[in-house]
C-alpha cells in the first residue's frame, strides 16, 4: 500500500516535472521522525534486501539512520512523485566516502544510492526519470564534473537504468558487503544525450 501524503511535506530542496511520465518528482531531506516507518518498511521488502542489507528492526533503523545523518560528506533525500514518498536517494561527496579507496576521486565527484521503495512503483517505467531528475540536481553544482555510482553487480536491472542515463561501467570492485559495478556519469555526456 502505498503511503499517502496527509504529513506535511517540507519545501523541496528539488523539484521538476517529468513529461514522459506525466508526473512531478521532488527530492526532499530525509527526516528521521516523519520518515522512518517508510524507510523501515522499504528496507524490509523482498525486492530490496537483496542489494541493501538493511532488513533491522525499527529501534535498529532508527540508530542507522541517526548515524547516517550525522555523517557530514552525504545527504539523505526522500523522492516522491506527485507528493507521495516512494524512494530513497543517498548524495554524497566521492572523495571523503570508502570508494575513494577504489579510484581516483576528484574533489568535486559525487555519488549515489538509491532505491524505489513502495512495490506499486515497481515496473511503471519511474526509475529512469527519476535517475536523470536526481542526477541533474548533482550537476546543479557547477564544480561537479562526474557523479559515480556502485551498484551490486547482481543488480541487472539498475545497472542498466544506470547505463540509460549516461552512467558508463569502469570496472568490478569488491566491497565489504558485496561484489560492485563501479560507473561513471560525466557532466557533458549527460547533458548532450
Amino acid at each position: 500500500m502505498s503511503p499517502t501524503n496527509t504529513i506535511t511535506q517540507p519545501k523541496p530542496t528539488y523539484q521538476t516535472f517529468d513529461p514522459d511520465i506525466n508526473k512531478h518528482i521532488t527530492f526532499r531531506p530525509l527526516i528521521l521522525d516523519q520518515d522512518l516507518s517508510f524507510l523501515h518498511n522499504w528496507m524490509n521488502q523482498p525486492h530490496v534486501i537483496p542489494f541493501w542489507n538493511l532488513a533491522l528492526t525499527l529501534d535498529q533503523m532508527r540508530n542507522h539512520l541517526e548515524k547516517t545523518l550525522a555523517d557530514t560528506h552525504q545527504t539523505l533525500y526522500i523522492g516522491c512523485l506527485d507528493g507521495v514518498p516512494m524512494s530513497y536517494w543517498e548524495s554524497y561527496w566521492a572523495s571523503e566516502d570508502r570508494i575513494a579507496q577504489y579510484y581516483s576521486a576528484h574533489p568535486t565527484d559525487q555519488g549515489i544510492h538509491l532505491l524505489i521503495g513502495e512495490p506499486d512503483y515497481l515496473g511503471k517505467g519511474y526509475a529512469l526519470p527519476l535517475l536523470r531528475a536526481m542526477t541533474t540536481f548533482q550537476f546543479q553544482h557547477p564544480d561537479t564534473k562526474k557523479i559515480i555510482t556502485e551498484p551490486d553487480s547482481r543488480n541487472a536491472k539498475m545497472i542498466h537504468i544506470f547505463k540509460r542515463c549516461s552512467f558508463k561501467p569502469q570496472t568490478n570492485i569488491q566491497l565489504p558487503e558485496k561484489q560492485a559495478t563501479l560507473m561513471f556519469c560525466h557532466r557533458q555526456t549527460f547533458f548532450n544525450r
